[in-house]
């Protein structure tokens, strides 16, 4: 059994985290600002905030780890700002925890940053030839580098999640399952761009595993985590014919480009996001290819397929759905 302090466990992928650690019978503390989207983990939870130094530095101390996972962090793209005024999260609260570990030093750290450190158009040629296209990403590539910096006493390992999706993800549940179950979901009449997705269940299955390889297989080495590149279309259309029961209506691009500009201003107006927006219809159309070759390679083929995952995350949306209504 493994001691396990996790840093942003409250949200999506961490939520899914704390619930497989704890099948496997590990003892966790979740170091997050937010309470947690699953009311079982409440006993879990400690509030915190990464951006306090002291805090942060005393409460791993006492618990001890053999395993740190640092998920905490401000994950949204948000381009009316800067790293230094939006994303202090990614650079000075991992910062903090680069010191934290300092007088604690698990066995092993998996430090989570992003494929947002490399835009889309091609793949990187190493590990460190960076070119993020959003301050999200620019944030994520300090990350990465204050770890490679931080000269730590501890195996280390950077992974870099894809687009991931699963249970527990609240705004694809309001921004996309919400529309296809209602049947309102259209889809561009376009050649189908390629992405890599990757099912949550499988993430946190690639997170795990490389915690559990041999350590010289993983020490300062970065993994994608994620599941093989798709079309696009593989994943939208599978979610709407198990939301609505139907394929959804495909529009010509220059009607969605109108309906995603009305979203822009209704979203900035609101202060919510629309279902789509420029921002949305651009990932829809164009390719974003992430290397999860080496990842494969050490861990094996993931467990779930894409089938299965939809699956899984519908009956999830439903149950919730329920939940709310009751």
């Amino acid at each position: 059994m493994k001691k396990v302090f996790v840093t942003g466990g409250s949200g999506f992928i961490g939520t899914n985290l704390v619930q497989e650690l704890r099948s496997r019978g590990c003892e966790v503390l979740n170091f997050d600002i937010q309470a947690p989207l699953e009311p079982r983990h409440q006993p879990y939870w400690r509030k915190g905030d990464i951006l306090q130094r002291e805090d942060l530095r005393e409460v791993m101390e006492a618990f001890s780890p053999d395993w740190v996972m640092h998920l905490a962090g401000r994950a949204e793209c948000d381009e009316n700002t800067t790293v230094e005024e939006g994303y202090q999260a990614n650079t000075d609260g991992v910062a903090n925890l680069l010191h934290a570990l300092e007088g604690a030093p698990p066995e092993r750290l998996l430090m989570v940053s992003s494929q947002y450190v490399c835009g889309p158009g091609r793949q990187p040629d190493h590990d460190q030839d960076y070119f993020p296209a959003t301050v999200y990403g620019q944030s994520k590539v300090i990350t990465e580098q204050l770890t490679r910096n931080a000269r730590l006493a501890c195996a280390w390992t950077i992974v870099r999640p894809v687009n991931i999706w699963g249970p527990y993800h609240i705004r694809y549940s309001r921004e996309f399952w919400k529309i296809a179950a209602m049947g309102l979901y259209v889809h561009p009449d376009v050649p189908a761009p390629v992405r890599t997705y990757g099912y949550v269940g499988n993430v946190v299955w690639q997170m795990l595993g490389l915690l559990e390889a041999p350590a010289p297989a993983v020490d300062r080495g970065v993994f994608y985590v994620g599941d093989h590149p798709i079309r696009i279309d593989q994943w939208s259309l599978g979610f709407a014919r198990a939301l609505s029961g139907r394929n959804p209506p495909r529009v010509p691009l220059v009607a969605m480009k109108g309906i995603a500009k009305a979203g822009d201003a209704i979203s900035r107006v609101t202060g919510k996001p629309f279902f789509l927006t420029s921002s949305r219809l651009q990932s829809m159309t164009i390719d974003y290819l992430s290397p999860i070759d080496a990842t494969e390679a050490l861990l094996g083929p993931a467990p779930w397929s894409l089938e299965e995952g939809i699956q899984e995350t519908v009956a999830w949306f439903r149950a919730r759905g329920k939940k709310e209504k009751a």
